[in-house]
Order: structure tokens, then sequence, then C-alpha cells
């Protein structure tokens, strides 16, 4: 009897370790950010944390950089990180942060697409 229960608990994890590791192979998989994690990819803009949270915050240098580049590579991993779960916990307003390519004078932007229900300017 105590070996049925031992069989139907280890059938039961193993079952679940498939399955976590199928849904954890589906978050490798390439989305709007390419095979950059989106959490990897909003920490390397940090330094436009406070542009994105601030309308009248001047954006620094190093967040134009980074901007730029990244819309040079993938540019919709940009409004992903801004709808992101984890841009609202850093208290970004995507409505807010997707002004900050127009504000670094970004020439190569992507004008008038939509981001959620913003409007890139």
């Amino acid at each position: 009897m105590a070996s049925n229960n031992i069989k139907a608990s280890f059938a039961v994890v193993f079952v679940f370790v498939l399955t976590l590791n199928a849904f954890i192979g589906g978050i490798d998989a390439a989305g709007e950010c390419g095979k950059t994690p989106i959490r990897t990819a909003a920490a390397s803009l940090s330094p436009c944390l406070n542009a994105a949270g601030n309308a009248s915050a001047k954006v620094p240098p190093a967040c134009c950089t980074k901007i730029s580049a990244l819309i040079k590579t993938s540019p919709k991993c940009l409004c992903a990180v801004l709808l992101s779960p984890l841009a609202k916990q850093a208290g970004i307003k995507p409505a807010i942060g997707i002004t900050v390519p127009k504000r670094c004078n970004i020439r190569n932007r992507p004008v008038g697409k939509k981001c959620g229900r913003y409007t890139v300017p």
C-alpha cells in the first residue's frame, strides 16, 4: 500500500517537473526582445527610469544611447518593456515612457506606432 503511494507521489512530481520544464523552455523562446529576457532588456534601460516616470525630467545621455540601440535591434522590445509588470513596479508610466525616444531626438524612432493603447509620438 505504501509502495503505491510512493509511486503515485513520484509520478505527480515527475509530471510537475516536466510541466515546469516546458514552461521555462517557453520563457527562453524568442519574443518581443528576441532571445533577450524582458527582465534583462528592462534592466539595460535603468538610466531611463526617472525620465520614464516623470515627463519633466531631463533624459540622460546614457538613456538615449540605450533607447537608440534597442530601437535599432528590436523596436517592439521597448513597447514590451514599457507595458510589462516589471515597469509598473518600477514606477514607469507607459504614456511618459513612450515619449523618451522623442525627448532623446532619435530620428529613426517608430513614429505613429501603437504601444498598447498609447501612440508613439
